[in-house]
């Protein structure tokens, strides 16, 4: 890793440390939405990865392996030397899995929200992106860059769910770093599988996918199970790689049932 980058996080509550890791071109808001999904008691850290919200780019290559290796760096100051957990989103997924092979230590429990399995879109399984319910009233008033986006990730175009997509969503794709992204983009991959590392991890695991997701699918994730034998796997109806925008309710649900069996 190069250019280390000093971390912004958004912290919610106190107690047992939660680490929330964000996907590719957002920042920690995608994530504020689930807040009341987890009990009071714990403490809640929203991480801005580099070259998104508030924390500086990598220099140098900047490519998936050196966000992995800068979040392993960055833990230890953001949690302690106590046990925690963690939940990771898309790009998050695989970044919160690869930090679980290098660092198994304090980590007690693991959700992944539509998760990256592999990095390598070519080698994934994914599913046809279909509109549940087209909204052709809400998405002709919309501008085009906006509506691109929003209909290229959504399956659900209620104007809750947009309201949901401009306030969580829109905010950390303004502030992310252009150059940054591209040479992520350029460096995709980890050093190795995480799971080949990880082996078997008993703590409580979430996996949550959307049936209509396109940009990582919802089988791969299911081909974890053998390495989370605690696993919980919830594929949700009528929703997409968004799957905490299209259906916020169920995904609360599913990770509310994850802490409450976390050993904290």
């Amino acid at each position: 890793m190069t250019g280390a980058a000093e971390p912004f996080a958004a912290i919610r509550g106190e107690g047992f440390p939660i680490l929330l890791v964000h996907g590719m071109g957002v920042d920690h808001r995608s994530l504020i939405l689930l807040d009341d999904a987890f009990p009071e008691e714990t403490k809640r850290i929203y991480i801005d990865l580099p070259g998104s919200g508030k924390t500086p780019a990598l220099t140098g290559t900047g490519g998936l392996q050196d966000l992995s290796d800068w979040l392993c760096d960055t833990v230890p100051a953001l949690v302690g030397d106590q046990d925690y957990a963690l939940v990771g989103n898309s790009m998050g997924g695989a970044l919160v899995r690869d930090l679980l092979s290098a660092r198994p230590e304090h980590l007690t429990g693991m959700a992944l929200i539509a998760p990256v399995v592999d990095p390598v879109r070519a080698h994934r399984t994914v599913a046809e992106h279909t509109i549940s319910h087209p909204n052709d009233e809400l998405t002709a008033t919309l501008p085009e860059s906006q509506v691109f986006d929003f209909l290229e990730m959504g399956v659900n175009q209620s104007f809750e769910a947009w309201r949901r997509y401009q306030r969580f969503i829109l905010p950390g794709t303004r502030l992310c770093d252009r150059e940054a992204t591209l040479r992520l983009d350029a460096s995709y991959r980890l050093d190795a599988d995480p799971e080949e590392s990880i082996g078997v991890f008993a703590g409580p695991v979430a996996i949550i996918c959307g049936r209509q997701d396109q940009i990582v699918g919802y089988e791969d994730q299911r081909d974890l199970l053998p390495h989370y034998p605690n696993a919980v796997y919830t594929v949700v109806d009528d929703a997409g790689h968004n799957v905490h925008i299209d259906q916020p309710d169920i995904v609360r649900e599913a990770l509310r049932y994850w802490a409450d069996l976390l050993p904290m």
